[in-house]
C-alpha cells in the first residue's frame, strides 16, 4: 500500500480585495474550487479591521460590536467550516489584525473606547508603523482581550487550529514606552528603558514578554482541545525581532507553536530561493512537516508568474520543505484561473494529506527541548 503524501497546501482567505467571505454561496464555490485544485487547508480571516467575522461575545461585551457590520445576520466562519468539511479541507482561522488597532484612523474604534490600551513610542505618541496604529501588546489587559478572542473560537467552532501572523504576537519595536511597560521595566532594572528602541537588551526584554504571551495562549488552547494546531505566520527571523519583537526561534525552541509559515514574500524567485535555502540548509527531511513558507501570489497589481510559482514549489520540495501557504485566494482566480490550472495540472495533481499533530510528533518533534534535530533548526533560523 502506497504511503499518502503529507504536505501543507494552504491559502489565506481575506476580506480585503476579495468577495469570497461576503456570501455563503461564494464560500461554498471557493471551497469546491480549492479542493478540486489540490489544496487541503484554508486560513480564513476572522479578525480584521478591529472587527470579527464571527459573532463574538468578547467583542460585544468589550466594545459593543458583535461582528463586522458587512456580515450582520451571518456567521462566515461557520459557513467556511461547513463548506470546507464537505470537500475535505481543514480550517485554521487566521487572526490577521493581531495587536493592530486601526489603519490610518488614529486608533479607530478600539482606542476610542479604550484609550488606555494604546501603544506609545518614545515621544509618548500613539505608536504607528507603515500606516497601522497599535494596541499595547505588552499590556496584560490587552493580551487578555486577544486571548479571549482566540479561545472563544477554539471553544465554539469545529476548527483544526488557530493562526497568528506578523501582528500576533507582535509590536513594532518603536513601542513599549507606555506607562504600564515603563513601570514594569523600571521595577525590574531600576532605570528607565533606553531611548534607543533597538537597544539589544531592551529589544529582547520586550520580545520575551510576547513570547510569554504566546506560551500562555498555546497552553490554554491545548487545555481546551489538545489536538488543535497552533500555527504562526511571522515575518522572516532576525528582521522580525528587530522590527516587530517576534522571536520565532525561541517560539520553536520552547515548543509553543506546532507549525510555522515564515512570510517569504519576495517578488522574484532568486530572492525567494535564497531565503528558503537558509531556512532549509542542513534541514533533515524529518523536520519538513513543521515548516510551510508563505508565498506571495497577489498584492495590489502584482501577481506571481506561473513560472515563479512552479519554481518556488519545486525549490521547497528539493529543500525538503513539504508545503506552502499562498497569499491570497484571489491570485488563483486571476487570468481565468491561470495559477490554479498550473497547480492542478502540475505540483498539486496528486492529492496530499495535511499534517496532523500526530504526524508532527512522529517526525521527531514529540520532545522539542531535547531533540538535537530541532535544536539545529533553531540555530539555523537564528542565523538568518
Amino acid at each position: 500500500m502506497l504511503q499518502q503524501t503529507i504536505e501543507t497546501r494552504g491559502v489565506w482567505l481575506t476580506i480585503t480585495d476579495s468577495q469570497v467571505l461576503r456570501s455563503q454561496q461564494s464560500i461554498a464555490e471557493a471551497m469546491d474550487f480549492l479542493a478540486q485544485t489540490g489544496f487541503n487547508v484554508v486560513f480564513p480571516v476572522v479578525w480584521n479591521k478591529a472587527v470579527t467575522l464571527y459573532p463574538s461575545s468578547t467583542m460585544q461585551q468589550t466594545f459593543g460590536v458583535e461582528i463586522n457590520p458587512l456580515c450582520q445576520g451571518r456567521d462566515p466562519l461557520q459557513e467556511v467550516i461547513v463548506a470546507a468539511k464537505q470537500v475535505g479541507l481543514k480550517v485554521i482561522p487566521w487572526f490577521e489584525y493581531g495587536f493592530a488597532s486601526s489603519y490610518n484612523l488614529q486608533g479607530g474604534m478600539l482606542l476610542q473606547r479604550k484609550p488606555q490600551w494604546a501603544a506609545r513610542d518614545c515621544h509618548g505618541n500613539l505608536l504607528k508603523k507603515n500606516g497601522f496604529e497599535w494596541l499595547n501588546a505588552l499590556d496584560p489587559q490587552v493580551q487578555e482581550f486577544l486571548l479571549k478572542l482566540v479561545l472563544e473560537v477554539v471553544e465554539n467552532y469545529d476548527v483544526d487550529g488557530i493562526q497568528g501572523d506578523d501582528r500576533l504576537p507582535a509590536l513594532p519595536s518603536e513601542g513599549g514606552y507606555d506607562q504600564v511597560t515603563v513601570t514594569r521595566y523600571r521595577q525590574q532594572f531600576h532605570r528607565n528603558p533606553p531611548q534607543n528602541s533597538k537597544d539589544r537588551q531592551w529589544l529582547q526584554w520586550r520580545a520575551n514578554i510576547l513570547t510569554e504571551f504566546l506560551a500562555c495562549l498555546y497552553r490554554q488552547v491545548k487545555a481546551i482541545k489538545p489536538n488543535m494546531l497552533v500555527s504562526m505566520a511571522p515575518n522572516i527571523p532576525n528582521w522580525a525581532l528587530q522590527e516587530y519583537l517576534q522571536d520565532s526561534p525561541t517560539w520553536l525552541n520552547q515548543g509553543i507553536i506546532d507549525i510555522i509559515h515564515p512570510q517569504i514574500y519576495r517578488r522574484d524567485f532568486k530572492s525567494y530561493q535564497a531565503i528558503a535555502s537558509k531556512l532549509a540548509n542542513q534541514f533533515p527531511n524529518a523536520t519538513s512537516p513543521k515548516l510551510a513558507p508563505g508565498i506571495l501570489i497577489k498584492l495590489g497589481s502584482y501577481c506571481i508568474s506561473p513560472e515563479y510559482l512552479v519554481q518556488a514549489i519545486s525549490c521547497n520540495r528539493q529543500l525538503g520543505i513539504s508545503g506552502e501557504v499562498f497569499f491570497f485566494y484571489e491570485g488563483l482566480r486571476d487570468n481565468h484561473d491561470a495559477l490554479a490550472k498550473v497547480l492542478r495540472n502540475g505540483p498539486y495533481a496528486k492529492s496530499a494529506c495535511f499534517p496532523t499533530l500526530s504526524d508532527l510528533s512522529k517526525e521527531g518533534f514529540a520532545n522539542h527541548s531535547s531533540s538535537s534535530i530541532w535544536q539545529s533548526v533553531v540555530r539555523l533560523i537564528k542565523n538568518l
